[in-house]
């Protein structure tokens, strides 16, 4: 079956391969002058999230090119060390961090499901994602003008195409922020892996991985970060008309800085949808399922938590105020998590643990991805022990309630946290509470405040949207692929452990 799927993947790269050459044009004259738009807020006032690339325009004339932004190295530098720290996160950090959690007999496969998932979304990324997540389409959609990054870079001419950042006349080159925008895609469908570990077949995942991504993520992000960069705001007279072109969320003027919505609630809601759909683990409710090393799920933990200033000081796109901010925000949210998570588990188990302060640390993180640069630092401390309590009854009052077999509680964290974040972004963004406040004007670049029960309500429409959204195209996409190849592997086989049925090895020896 997994040979079915590689191949059907083979075909279906091919065929979009001829149809990127037979709609290709000569990027030569379009590389240089590319206007790339960004996502929710300027860099200066912290106010949303990741910034997308636009199609390529008409060669400018020498005069036009010769004004045209210069990047910073500075910047430049930020953004590429930023990649880095979020590949960091996904492969070793949450590799590590979900291959400690189960059994030593699934160890394996749990970090190539991670993997390899993490290898063929990069994959898709370049080949039609970011095109349909980052170029001008519909409020739901982009387009397909970025096909195998076409124009991105042309090796005629040596030019690169330029990206807007949250600031006016400040870029960065469109393939950094392409590479950056791979990460946050990639360790997405990475999340989704942990609420079905232990039972589901290594080419179900790869499926579902693929439809989930197409229909899913790629809608969703650019729904809530698509829009056509400061720079496209000339005047009051165009103000109605570039706003229409951004996505659906973004035009009810969202705020997600690094992914609440578009990272956490999205894989949260499609992981639990596969924890209901395959069923629970064999002998779950009878017997132990213990983590099999807390050590190596402390590594992933720590790990996590250094690649996390990446995901989220590095969406301001800039190496500047609205990067620092996100960083410390980054830093407080997370510790009091911890002190969180750890308080709770004292007061209702009189101990506290190393699991719990671990996953206390991703509560924090995933709470604080939508606020990081959205919020004052008081603002970011509330939502991190706010995150900390509401995650620790997410993995036990709500997953009872919920009565779903979801592994390595992705749900209870990603889910309950990201919801936590998106709303709480809404209130502490207020500059009354100490927030820094949103972009009001975008041609004067003007900053102020929506009232906090306005900005709560878009909020609260953002996380409905994604989680309706996620849930409908997750069942849909796990009842294709048990049609087409099956979704769980035989009762022996999981009995025996993935590790040897699926992939033939064995972590451990002797």
């Amino acid at each position: 079956m997994l040979k079915k799927f590689l191949a059907s993947l083979a075909l279906g790269v091919a065929l979009l391969g001829l149809a990127g050459v037979s709609h290709a044009q000569a990027a030569s004259d379009a590389a240089a002058t590319v206007s790339a738009p960004t996502a929710a807020a300027s860099a200066t006032a912290a106010a949303a999230a990741p910034a997308p690339a636009e199609a390529a325009s008409t060669a400018a004339p020498a005069a036009a090119a010769a004004s045209a932004p210069v990047p910073n190295k500075g910047d430049i530098a930020w953004m590429l060390v930023s990649t880095l720290l979020v590949i960091l996160m996904a492969i070793p950090g949450l590799a590590l961090f979900y291959g400690g959690l189960v059994r030593s007999k699934n160890m394996l496969s749990v970090l190539m499901q991670v993997f390899v998932t993490f290898s063929l979304i990069t994959v898709l990324w370049v080949v039609y994602g970011y095109s349909l997540a980052f170029t001008e389409g519909n409020a739901f959609i982009g387009g397909f003008d970025r096909l195998f990054l076409k124009g991105v870079f042309d090796p005629a001419a040596g030019t690169f195409a330029m990206a807007a950042t949250f600031s006016k006349g400040v870029v960065i080159p469109e393939i950094v922020f392409v590479a950056f925008q791979a990460t946050f895609a990639a360790i997405t469908c990475g999340l989704i892996v942990g609420a079905f570990a232990e039972r589901i077949k290594f080419g179900a995942v790869l499926l579902f991985m693929t439809l989930w991504f197409t229909f899913s993520y790629l809608p969703i992000a650019h729904m809530v970060w698509y829009w056509m960069g400061p720079d496209a705001y000339t005047g009051k007279d165009v103000v109605d008309a570039m706003n229409g072109k951004a996505g659906l969320i973004w035009q009810w003027g969202a705020l997600d800085f690094a992914g609440g919505t578009v990272v956490h609630i999205n894989a949260a809601v499609a992981g639990l949808v596969g924890a209901y759909m395959l069923g629970k683990r064999v002998g779950y409710g009878r017997e132990a399922f213990t983590p099999h090393s807390l050590t190596l799920t402390m590594v992933g933990a720590s790990l996590l938590w250094v690649g996390w200033f990446g995901f989220n000081a590095g969406s301001a796109l800039e190496a500047g105020n609205s990067a620092a901010l996100a960083f410390m925000n980054t830093f407080g949210a997370t510790a009091a998590a911890v002190l969180a998570w750890c308080a709770g588990e004292a007061l209702l188990k009189g101990k506290a643990s190393m699991l719990g302060a671990a996953s206390g640390a991703v509560a924090g993180l995933v709470a604080i991805t939508p606020a990081a640069g959205n919020v004052g630092i008081v603002g970011g401390l509330v939502i991190g022990f706010v995150a900390g309590f509401a995650c620790l009854w997410g993995v036990s009052g709500l997953k009872r309630l919920l009565g779903a077999d979801d592994s390595l509680d992705v749900f209870g964290v990603h889910g309950v946290g990201g919801i936590v974040g998106a709303l709480l972004t809404g209130v502490f963004n207020s500059r009354a509470l100490g927030g820094p406040g949103l972009v009001t004007d975008w041609v004067s670049a003007t900053v102020g405040s929506n009232g906090v029960f306005d900005q709560f309500l878009i909020q609260a429409k953002a996380v409905g949207v994604t989680v309706v959204w996620s849930a409908v195209v997750a069942a849909v996409s796990f009842k294709v692929v048990d049609l087409v190849i099956g979704l769980r592997v035989t009762e022996e086989e999981e009995r025996e452990g993935l590790d040897i049925s699926s992939h033939g090895e064995t972590a451990y020896h002797g």
